[in-house]
């Protein structure tokens, strides 16, 4: 599969070795960073497998590790993003799974920062040309919130 293909399956990319967003393995999926910036350590848990379409579709021991791995993910951009903005005030967790069918959970950071009308309502309120622009894209500048992020997962890599 080409390089610029790996949206097309994230999953199957990231066992591959071959999706650029991947921060970290971890025990049921993988870390990665958001496409989107627009709100600063957006990240996302992908399970490790490519046909799980639900949580409740893992058995037991794997739903709880993905948890644990989420939780781990949380904990990540948390640390990162109030050592890098002081603005920062939370994360949101979200497992959707509407548009995307895979199991996947999405790490919102939110901040003081963002505009009034926005700050109390959930991420997908946001106008669509943040999800589009090429501003907010992931790139270059997001190198050290990747780096943050990636230390603080392993520093919790041994705390389970």
């Amino acid at each position: 599969m080409p390089p610029s293909d790996w949206r097309a399956d994230r999953i199957g990319a990231a066992l591959r070795g071959e999706n650029p967003t991947v921060l970290r393995r971890l025990d049921a999926g993988f870390a990665v960073i958001g496409d989107v910036q627009f709100l600063p350590g957006y990240a996302v848990l992908l399970a490790d497998e490519p046909d799980v379409r639900r949580l409740s579709a893992l058995p037991r021991p794997r739903r709880l590790a993905f948890l644990s791995d989420l939780d781990r993910l949380a904990e990540a951009v948390e640390r990162a993003c109030r050592r890098l903005d002081p603005a920062f005030r939370r994360v949101n967790l979200e497992i959707l799974g509407n548009r995307d069918p895979f199991l996947h959970a999405h790490v919102w950071p939110r901040y003081a920062w963002e505009p009034a009308e926005l700050a109390r309502r959930p991420v997908w309120g946001y106008p669509r040309e943040r999800w589009t622009d090429e501003r907010y894209r992931l790139g270059p500048r997001h190198d050290r919130l990747r780096e943050e992020i990636g230390r603080e997962l392993d520093r919790t890599a041994g705390a389970e």
